[in-house]
C-alpha cells in the first residue's frame, strides 16, 4: 500500500468548514498562527463568515491553505503516517508544498494572499468567466473553445476528471464556448460563481507578479515528492518548483494526469486532506483501482488512520 495525500483549492470553502475537526490542538494551533501572520481573525472567518467575505478570493486562498494544513496537522496528531507523495488542486498545491517542507506555513500565507490579489487584479471584475463542462472529452472541449474564441480568449483550463472540464476566458467567449460544447454533445454546462478566469492565458499579468514574489521566497528541496499541476512532474530543485508555480497561474490544471502519475508510481490510496469531499471521488473516477477517502472531519481522519497509522 502506498499513500498519496491531495489538498483542495478554491471552491471547497464554506462557513463552519472546520467544525467537524472538533477541538484538536493541532487545528487550533495552525489557525492561530495564520491569524497572527495575516493579522486577521482567520478562525472567526472560517466559523462565522459571512460567506461573502469568505468567498472573496483574497480571503479564500489563504483560508484554504490554512484549512488544508490544519487538517494535515490533525492527521498527524491522531497518528496518521506521512504520505509518500503529495499534490494539490490549483491553490492546494501550495498546501502540498508546505507539507513537503518546501516552504514554511508562515512564509506561504502572504505569498498566497499576493497570488490571490494578482489573480483578482489581472482581469477587471465582470470581464472574465469560467464554466464547468460535463460529459465532453478533452479534444472536443478544446475544439469548441477554438471555434468560440472569435478573437477573444476561451480555453480549457481544468482537466478534473474524464468528462469534467472547466473552460475560462472572456465572459462572452465563455458563453459562446458553452454553446459550442453543447453542440458537440456536452451533457451539461454550468457557469461558475468565480471572480476571475483562473488558469487561462488572461492570468499572464498575475503569473508575472507571482514570479517576482517567488524569486524572493525561501524554498527548500522537498522532503516528499510533489506532483505539479503545470507539468505533471516532481522537482527537487527549488527554482524548478517556483517555475512550476508561476506557470500554474496562467496554464491549465492537469489534474487527471497528476492522479494518473501517482497511480503509475504505485499509489494505492488517495486521501483528500481538508474540508470538502471533491478530490477523493475524482481520484477513483480517474483511476478505478485507487481507494479515495476525504479527511474532511475527525471521523474521516480516524478512518484513514486505521489503514495508515504510524504503528
Amino acid at each position: 500500500m502506498k499513500l498519496a495525500m491531495v489538498f483542495p483549492g478554491q471552491g471547497s470553502q464554506s462557513v463552519g468548514m472546520m467544525k467537524g475537526y472538533g477541538d484538536l490542538a493541532a487545528v487550533k494551533s495552525v489557525i492561530a498562527e495564520a491569524s497572527d501572520v495575516l493579522r486577521q481573525d482567520i478562525g472567526a472567518l472560517m466559523a462565522e463568515g459571512p460567506a461573502e467575505d469568505l468567498n472573496r478570493t483574497v480571503n479564500t486562498q489563504p483560508v484554504m491553505v490554512t484549512a488544508g494544513y490544519a487538517a494535515y496537522r490533525a492527521w498527524q496528531e491522531l497518528g496518521g503516517a506521512e504520505p509518500r507523495i503529495v499534490a494539490g488542486h490549483s491553490l492546494g498545491e501550495y498546501t502540498a508544498l508546505v507539507v513537503a517542507g518546501v516552504v514554511s506555513f508562515a512564509d506561504c500565507l502572504p505569498l498566497v494572499r499576493l497570488r490571490a490579489q494578482a489573480m483578482q487584479e489581472a482581469v477587471p471584475q465582470g470581464t472574465g468567466a469560467m464554466a464547468a463542462i460535463l460529459g465532453l472529452d478533452e479534444d472536443a472541449a478544446r475544439a469548441a473553445c477554438a471555434e468560440a474564441a472569435q478573437g477573444e480568449v476561451v480555453e480549457a483550463v481544468n482537466f478534473n476528471a474524464p468528462g469534467q472540464i472547466v473552460i475560462a476566458g472572456h465572459a462572452a467567449a465563455v458563453q459562446r464556448g458553452i454553446e459550442a460544447c453543447k453542440a458537440r454533445g456536452a451533457k451539461r454546462a454550468v457557469t461558475l460563481p468565480v471572480s476571475a478566469p483562473f488558469h487561462s492565458s488572461l492570468m499572464g499579468p498575475a503569473a508575472a507578479r507571482l514570479r517576482e514574489a517567488l524569486a524572493r521566497a525561501a524554498f527548500a528541496a522537498p522532503r516528499i515528492p510533489v506532483v505539479h499541476n503545470f507539468d505533471v512532474k516532481s522537482h527537487a530543485d527549488p527554482q524548478a518548483i517556483k517555475d512550476a508555480l508561476a506557470g500554474q497561474a496562467d496554464h491549465p490544471v492537469r489534474w487527471v494526469e497528476c492522479i494518473q502519475a501517482m497511480a503509475a508510481q504505485g499509489v494505492s490510496h488517495v486521501y483528500e486532506c481538508g474540508p470538502g469531499k471533491v478530490l477523493a471521488p475524482l481520484a477513483k473516477r480517474i483511476s478505478p483501482d485507487l481507494q479515495g477517502l476525504a479527511l474532511a472531519d475527525r471521523a474521516g481522519i480516524e478512518q484513514g488512520v486505521l489503514i495508515f497509522g504510524r504503528s
